[in-house]
């Protein structure tokens, strides 16, 4: 038993040790590809379960439908503004961690005004959609936040 969690210890330690060595930019392009994946999958959970897939923008009056690989189209659309901001945030802010982890809640919450909103939408599928939108923030914010609050002890993005 003591054996396992001391070579539990010593993986958390190399992966966070990786972690803080990489650009800021390469860890929240690693972190969008792990929650590109884990949304998808969160997706096809609730397709499986019987979620309608269809949903409309806000204010519309009919739905489109919500096809495979929509989930981590729309990760990779928003990491690509989070990368920039991250790697931003790392160069400009003198508390890179602490600006990052403030302004990606913020941003979080923002993006569930649209799944909110959506028109001609079921309950369920705007409670799911907030829930992708959790399950990619929950997979990059601790990941790129860990990696800014070692900024000042390793080369800059």
């Amino acid at each position: 038993m003591a054996q396992t969690v001391t070579r539990r210890a010593a993986h958390d330690r190399s992966i966070r040790t990786l972690v803080s060595t990489r650009p800021v930019w390469l860890v929240s392009v690693a972190a969008g590809a792990v929650a590109a994946v884990a949304t998808e999958a969160y997706g096809l959970i609730a397709r499986g379960l019987g979620t309608p897939m269809r949903a409309g923008n806000i204010g519309a009056a009919t739905a489109e439908p919500i096809t495979v690989g929509m989930f981590a189209m729309g990760v990779a659309v928003a990491m690509t503004l989070g990368t920039l901001s991250a790697v931003l945030i790392a160069r400009r802010a003198a508390r890179p961690a602490r600006t990052y982890l403030r302004t990606t809640v913020a941003l979080t919450a923002l993006s569930m005004i649209s799944p909110i909103l959506a028109g001609d939408t079921a309950i369920s599928t705007r409670l799911m959609l907030c829930g992708a939108h959790l399950v990619a923030a929950a997979v990059v914010v601790p990941t790129v936040t860990r990696r800014l609050a070692d900024a000042d002890r390793t080369p800059r993005a």
